[in-house]
Order: structure tokens, then C-alpha cells, then sequence
């Protein structure tokens, strides 16, 4: 149980993100969430569906939990159960009581139900676009990135075009200040539009743990999917005007 509620909170809170959406039964276990400046869109699914989190809930105030679950006295030996309780007959979820060790120190964190967490949080259709580029981002190159970032500290946006098979990333204004780099050689697909990406939500999503492979699409849109182990993530970035 740890594991998973750790690994939905570090993949979704350094986003802004406060809510997410649960969705589960026998087959499939379904992430939902929106950052809470609407940067950012995620669809997290689970790589084999939790028998325990089964129907649909929200997970409210993830910095809370991100607390608890890092207070030191449920480190080893806790005991961190899910809650049900019963609605027209049927058990849901209901939340997470954790317990440590002597069992002298407790905490409960309790989720959302399904009426308010639909109302809050409507499930987000993404309608699909032409990927132009994919490729998987180097260790190496996410590194360059943040070097760029760091000498535009005071930009909030990137462009990314290609260049014959450079991607490149284009920082600032030669009016003031401005820099660029090859983030990846020898893609094939051309992006030519220009958008404007978020710098912090770029590469807050490259600083998360897991596989990654970006896309870029000049419709308006680029994709990060992050493969944590537990769980596969789509963070879907909708460009900001040029």
C-alpha cells in the first residue's frame, strides 16, 4: 500500500497538483489529475490493477499525505490499511489509516466520494494529435537542460523546433538575453510552429524516477510518459501562445 500511495504522490504533487482521481475494478486501476494551474494534464495507469482501490474516489490535499507518509514513525513495521465503508451495499473506499509500529501513533487520511470528486475533477478527454517527434530523453541531455534553465532563470517558457534532425530548445529573446541547444540528435519528424513549453513543468516531469519518452506534436501539445515500475504516466502539456 506504501508503495503505491508514495509513488502517486512524488509523480503528481511536484506538478502542483493537490487532487487526484481513482479509478478501479478488476481490470484496470486509472490515476486522473490536473495541475492546479492547468499546466498540466495526467493519466496514470496502474502497470497491474490494486485489488484494493476499486471504484472511484479522490485523493484530496496530497501535500498532507505526502506528510504522513513520510513521518519517520511509520518507516518500518507499519500497519497502513484501507478503509471501506458501505454505500447502498456496496464497500468503497473510503481512506487510509496508518499505524506505527508500537501502535501509540496513528493518523487517518480520508478520501473523497465519488459525487464530489466527479464534480470536481471531470475526467479530461484528450482527443489526440499527430505526433511529429519521439524519442527517449538521455540523462546527459535532461542535465543540459536544466544548465539552459539555470542561465534563463528569470524565462518561464521554451520554444522547441527542430533543425534538419537537431531538436533544439530555444531559451530567451536576442533582444535581451538567449541560448539554445541540441536536447536530442537524429530525430526524424519536423516541428516547425514554434510553441511555447513550461520550463519548471518540463522538467519538474524529467526529474521524476522511471522511463521516459517524450513526444511533441505541432498541433499544440507535448507528451512526457514516465514509467515508474508501478505505474505508467501520460503528462499531457498544452502549449502556451506563441
Amino acid at each position: 500500500m506504501k508503495d503505491f500511495l508514495t509513488d502517486i504522490v512524488t509523480h503528481t504533487l511536484p506538478l502542483g497538483i493537490s487532487l487526484v482521481k481513482i479509478t478501479g475494478d478488476d481490470t484496470s486501476t486509472i490515476v486522473e489529475a490536473v495541475a492546479d494551474d492547468k499546466s498540466a494534464v495526467v493519466k496514470g495507469t496502474f502497470n497491474t490493477p490494486n485489488a484494493e482501490f476499486k471504484g472511484v474516489f479522490g485523493m484530496p490535499n496530497l501535500q498532507r499525505l505526502n506528510t504522513i507518509i513520510n513521518i519517520p514513525e511509520y518507516k518500518e513495521n507499519a500497519k497502513i490499511e484501507l478503509e471501506t465503508s458501505n454505500r447502498n451495499g456496496v464497500d468503497v473506499p473510503d481512506g487510509i489509516s496508518f499505524e506505527n509500529a508500537n501502535g501509540d501513533f496513528k493518523n487517518d487520511y480520508r478520501f473523497m466520494a465519488t459525487e464530489v470528486i466527479n464534480e470536481k475533477l471531470k475526467s479530461v478527454k484528450f482527443k489526440g494529435v499527430n505526433w511529429n517527434v519521439t524519442f527517449e530523453p538521455t540523462i546527459a541531455n535532461i542535465q543540459r537542460f536544466k544548465f539552459q534553465a539555470s542561465a534563463h532563470s528569470e524565462e518561464t517558457v521554451f520554444i522547441a523546433k527542430t533543425d534538419g534532425t537537431d531538436l533544439k530548445f530555444y531559451f530567451g529573446d536576442r533582444s535581451t538575453h538567449a541560448g539554445n541547444f541540441v536536447f536530442q540528435a537524429g530525430v526524424t519528424g519536423v516541428i516547425k510552429e514554434g510553441w511555447n513549453w513550461p520550463i519548471i513543468q518540463f522538467l519538474n516531469i524529467l526529474n521524476l524516477s522511471g522511463d521516459k519518452i517524450v513526444r511533441f506534436s505541432d498541433d499544440g501539445a507535448a507528451q512526457i510518459t514516465v514509467n515508474s515500475g508501478l505505474v505508467i504516466y501520460e503528462y499531457i502539456l498544452p502549449a502556451q501562445s506563441k
